[in-house]
């Protein structure tokens, strides 16, 4: 730094912050006026350039991308300019890639933040990098020192306070995210331990809850048993219409404890993943005595080959109930069809399960995959509004993903992905 650059006060306290974002800017610019710096601010590398001898800063925090000249060609302007050379540069920067720690060094920063940055780490490197001038001989030319990286020459020109200030700043900066992985590893691990003993605790309040509920059913069933046991003669058939509503109604009950039950085991049952067949899976499934109904008829097209990684007992779930479903909502159909297939969607493999029968109407999709939330009345079609919630947690356990295109009274398609 020549002594006339040094008179007009260049190298002082004050700071140039160099930001496109101007929320960004305004938040930095607090930060450090509320540690008693005096700050500007410039949109881009052009206006911090042209504001140099009116904002004589001592050092610059400078955004790298931005637009019309970024701030790697802002540092290498002002480090090449005799006048600009000895102020220190901040550049704000992901720092993901080891070019940038080249690209630093051609250029000749002095020191890297990562954004999101810690307020006390930024106001330290500050008071550091003022505290450590550079000395005139600091800002010579040196010789050009050629290196390759990534199959590109680089050109350094930075001096060896420089080198080891970014370097050292690098290193620091990589310390820093270093502990911040371990404290968020740590806390990562005891949330999952305390999922775990919240599905422990889940699966034991079911168990009871499925037990407590089971109890008064069974002695309903025991009471109507008894009572038309000892009453048989005397009662007449409007009593046993009543007694009948009364089984059916127990008999319900029983299955939607079932399915509530077996719905809150879905979550912590553990994966094993291997190789499936599902089309020998879906052949399997409608081979149940449910899917022979000689009141319906019904043709089924399985396609051939079609196999997916993921967890046997819990994929057999997801066909039971879309093949399930598939079944039921085409009873009223005179002639039902019944597909499961795969095709290609945005380049991956889609499996899926379509039918002709009562469909939905788009506009209540959101609802399909809610838990005990039912696109069609419980005497139109029976059921609790469950399986698809069960279907959609498996798929997202799978990390896949789930969807349905339907039209009413024209059918539906269901499909779903898994992660290979």
């Amino acid at each position: 730094m020549t002594d006339n650059s040094r008179a007009s006060g260049i190298g002082g306290d004050n700071i140039l912050i160099v930001e496109d974002s101007p929320t960004q800017a305004e938040q930095l610019r607090y930060i450090l006026e509320k540690n008693s710096y005096r700050v500007s601010v410039a949109r881009n590398g052009n206006e911090a350039f042209a504001m140099m001898n009116t904002a004589q800063p001592g050092l610059i925090i400078s955004d790298v991308v931005m637009p019309e000249m970024d701030g790697y060609e802002l540092c290498r302007r002002i480090k090449n300019n005799d006048l600009f050379c000895n102020i220190r540069i901040i550049l704000l920067t992901s720092l993901s890639d080891p070019l940038d720690v080249i690209r630093g060094l051609e250029c000749g920063a002095d020191n890297f933040i990562t954004k999101p940055y810690d307020e006390a780490y930024l106001v330290s490197r500050i008071g550091y990098l003022l505290e450590n001038r550079y000395e005139p001989q600091d800002c010579a030319s040196l010789p050009k020192l050629k290196i390759t990286f990534a199959g590109k020459e680089f050109a350094i020109i930075s001096s060896r306070h420089q080198i080891l200030d970014l370097l050292l700043s690098t290193y620091e900066t990589a310390i820093l995210k270093n502990k911040e992985l371990i404290r968020a590893r740590d806390e990562l691990n005891d949330l999952n331990e305390q999922l775990r003993c919240a599905n422990q605790d889940l699966e034991a309040f079911s168990s009871t809850v499925s037990h407590d509920l089971r109890s008064p059913l069974n002695s309903i069933y025991v009471s109507c048993q008894a009572i038309e046991m000892i009453y048989e003669e005397t009662l007449d058939e409007g009593c046993r219409d009543y007694f009948r509503h009364i089984f059916k109604a127990a008999d319900n009950m029983n299955e939607l404890i079932s399915t509530f039950l077996e719905f809150s085991r879905i979550s912590s049952r553990e994966l094993v993943r291997h190789q499936v067949d599902l089309s020998e899976m879906a052949r399997d499934i409608l081979e149940d005595s449910r899917f022979d109904d000689p009141q319906q008829r019904v043709t089924f097209h399985i396609a051939e080959g079609i196999t997916g990684n993921g967890d046997n007992r819990l994929l057999r779930v997801v066909l039971e109930n879309l093949l399930g479903n598939a079944f039921k909502y085409t009873q009223l159909k005179e002639t039902a069809v019944i597909e499961f297939g795969v095709t290609e969607i945005d380049g991956n493999s889609a499996y899926y399960v379509r039918d002709n029968g009562a469909g939905f109407d788009m506009s209540s999709s959101d609802r399909l995959f809610a838990p005990f939330q039912r696109l069609h009345l419980e005497k139109e079609f029976k059921g609790f509004g469950i399986g698809l919630s069960t279907v959609q947690r498996i798929i997202q356990r799978h990390e896949g993903h789930i969807w349905a295109e339907g039209e009413v009274g024209k059918g539906a398609v269901f499909y779903f992905t898994l992660h290979p």
